[in-house]
């Protein structure tokens, strides 16, 4: 007696469809599991013996064999459990196996005979939609985030019991559960631009920072606004769409973020992480590979406070993510790929005590400031696109204006970072970027368009600061982005200008030949 149902393996935030083979044949009684299989995946061998045994199934003692296929990918985690369950009915003739050819299972089996939550639903659900299959059955937990997935039909069960009643009847088109909306609900007024005073050349390096995709670096003395500033710019960022919302959930999903009571993600991540965080936990990883902290703010902004506070070595393992936007993961069962598209936002204080250049309060050697300031590198510091200081604000910039009063709100910056995208869109359409950030060097001269006196001044700037041409491409990528948010079709000698004042920062403080 032979059957096969279908479950799904997850490989960092992708589905595999995997066959799940039983055989029941005369011999020596016995249940073995075979397929690469990790340890809590043999471990179903006992859950799903004993709780189809106390849900009131019997068999005669036979040699019960299964098999998930293909032997050659790894399977772990504990959602194989129901796959495994109805083969093994299925095989003893409870249900036609045709019947159940066109049907994904998924969950753990509890030793009472009752379904319990897995993590990553929703990449398994996708990979049955994927591969044409028409139900997908979950724990009752899970419904709402596999129903997520539009185009298949979802199925919520308690228990075996449930699940077999409708499989012998075949009536499980009536147990489809009907998802909610995955509309976007625009939760955004906790946190405005318009509550932050002064700032307003930080304000506006983070407009750039958001319409271009650019890394942002902020220095200053503690309590300037910095961390309220960082937590602003999500809000000015575009909603998103339901691609990205499936792709930034799919992350969540295998990381065992998601709740019956938040499903899916509907805003731009903000992750800030504690400076003490290891580098497993900022890029990812692990015995079982999980997404880390930088696939976490994936599609949104991944805020690194107090940056010289983290050790340089953690700081060092952003540099590939950054340049190539995702994480590759290597085990000896394989290799794992994270999605890393994010925007990183740091802030930092200029010394320990955080008031260097002022003297009056600063009691800092020059020693003490240049290396704390140096446990950020080089080329992790060339990363970031724009590099401004926020300063100690006067008394008057506290007192509250009238409505209207000039400042620019949340609302207002997002429609013209909404502008400046649709701008990057229609421009790079056809290329495998979409943001000036990622422009390669062997199209900045296609999309970096210079009149004469930007090219003239651009050239007096890279002659008289000696920039490398590291940072030579930085500012033409960071002037594009102004001359969009200007509506320019080629960069002016004031875009150009502007970009150079976001580099100033960095001679100042880190005392180097560059710009």
């Amino acid at each position: 007696m032979y059957s096969v149902s279908y479950c799904a393996a997850v490989r960092g935030i992708d589905g595999c469809l995997v066959q799940v083979e039983a055989d029941v044949s005369n011999g020596l009684p016995g249940f073995s599991l075979v397929g690469f299989l990790s340890s809590e995946v043999k471990e179903a061998r006992e859950r799903v013996q004993i709780g189809l045994k106390n849900a009131g199934f019997h068999f005669p003692p036979k040699r019960i064999t299964i098999n998930l296929s293909p032997a050659d990918i790894r399977k772990g985690g504990t959602g194989y459990d129901l796959a495994i369950a109805v083969s093994v009915l299925c095989a003893f003739g409870y249900f036609s196996n045709d019947y159940i050819q066109d049907i994904m299972f998924i969950g753990e089996l509890g030793l009472e005979g009752k379904l319990k939550e897995v993590h990553g639903i929703l990449p398994r659900v996708y990979t049955a939609y994927e591969n044409h299959l028409k139900f997908c059955v979950v724990p009752k937990g899970n419904v709402e985030e596999a129903n997520i997935v539009e185009g298949i039909q979802v199925v919520g069960i308690l228990d075996l019991k449930e699940l077999v009643w409708l499989l012998e009847r075949e009536e499980l088109s009536k147990a489809v559960v009907k998802g909610k909306t995955t509309e976007t609900v625009k939760s955004r007024a906790s946190f405005d631009f318009r509550d932050v005073y002064g700032q307003e050349f930080v304000k506006r390096a983070a407009l750039v920072a958001a319409a271009g995709r650019h890394n942002l670096l902020m220095i200053g003395p503690p309590g300037s606004g910095k961390t309220m500033i960082a937590k602003r710019i999500p809000g000015i960022l575009p909603t998103l769409g339901f691609r990205e919302q499936m792709e930034i959930s799919k992350i969540y999903s295998v990381a065992g973020l998601l709740s019956e009571e938040s499903p899916y993600i509907t805003e731009r991540p903000f992750r800030a992480p504690h400076h003490t965080i290891t580098r497993q936990a900022l890029i990812g990883g692990g015995h079982m590979p999980k997404p880390g902290e930088v696939s976490l703010s994936s599609g949104g902004v991944l805020f690194l406070d107090e940056l010289a506070e983290f050790s340089r070595q953690t700081i060092e393992v952003l540099r590939q993510p950054l340049e190539e936007g995702f994480v590759n993961i290597s085990r000896i069962d394989g290799n794992y790929r994270y999605p890393a598209e994010c925007q990183l936002v740091a802030a930092t204080n200029p010394c320990r005590c955080g008031f260097y250049p002022d003297r009056r309060k600063c009691m800092c050697t020059d020693r003490q400031v240049r290396n704390y300031l140096d446990k950020i590198s080089r080329p992790m510091l060339d990363r970031m696109d724009l590099c401004v200081e926020t300063r100690v604000l006067a008394y008057h910039e506290f007192q509250k204006k009238d409505a209207g009063g000039g400042e620019e709100d949340s609302a207002y910056m997002r429609e013209r970072v909404e502008e400046v995208h649709h701008i990057q869109k229609k421009r790079y359409e056809g290329e495998r970027f979409s943001w000036n950030s990622e422009l390669p060097s062997s199209k900045i001269d296609t999309y970096c368009m210079r009149s004469s006196q930007a090219e003239e001044y651009l050239q007096m700037i890279y002659e008289t600061m000696e920039i490398s041409a590291r940072v030579y491409h930085k500012l033409l990528k960071v002037a594009r982005t102004v001359a969009d948010l200007g509506k320019s079709e080629q960069i002016e000698k004031e875009h150009i200008a502007e970009a150079v004042c976001y580099r100033m920062i960095d001679k100042k403080y880190w005392g180097r030949e560059e710009v």
